[in-house]
């Protein structure tokens, strides 16, 4: 990696910023050395200079991304921190987290691509492992907050019970998977007091 100047610095991070866009708007296979430098406005060589390999850039832009999201979700908890007594407010947030903040059914399933595909990707597996101990960190978090005394463990069925009912909501036609997995969120928060 060769970014010691403050213009090679920028360069770099456009080039991470481009790529995690491509990953969120296509998956891992949108993520070419000619789209993310199209992307970034920069040259072709540029990605193989600040970068060894696809699969470095494609870290690089997995954990900017998910950082951003991390970030986002730690600001909004500020935000409703006083209103997570409320099963309304308390499911959107995890539901936003968990899902992204779209509603739109086509994003949520590049989503769990996205998380699917991680387990043919060796190279990310670290990354992804110490990023889903965050989440679930600031989850738990969520959930202590909200006044529920949920262990980790009963955290941890939360979030799989939105994860399975999103993959069975994506096999409907008209799918609806954030709906669903609210429907369900909601219930077993509501079935906790």
């Amino acid at each position: 990696m060769t970014a010691a100047t403050p213009k090679g610095e920028r360069r770099r991070q456009a080039l991470v910023e481009a790529a995690a866009e491509l990953l969120a708007d296509g998956g891992f296979d949108a993520v070419r050395h000619r789209a993310v430098a199209e992307r970034a406005g920069l040259p072709l060589a540029s990605t193989t200079y600040y970068f060894d390999s696809l699969d470095e850039l494609i870290v690089a832009a997995t954990e900017f991304h998910a950082r951003q999201e991390l970030v986002w979700g730690a600001k909004r908890l500020e935000e409703v921190a006083d209103r997570l007594g409320d099963d309304e407010v308390l499911a959107d947030l995890v539901l936003d987290l968990l899902l992204g903040q779209s509603a739109d059914a086509e994003a949520v399933v590049l989503r769990y691509e996205r998380l699917v595909a991680t387990g043919r990707r060796p190279y990310l597996r670290p990354l992804m492992r110490a990023l889903g101990g965050e989440l679930r960190g600031l989850i738990y978090e969520i959930f202590t907050r909200s006044g529920r005394r949920f262990g980790r463990e009963r955290v941890e069925e939360l979030i799989a019970l939105v994860d399975g009912a999103v993959v069975n909501a994506l096999i409907e036609v008209d799918s609806d998977p954030r709906g669903v997995a609210g429907r369900m969120l909601r219930t077993a928060l509501s079935r906790q007091d």
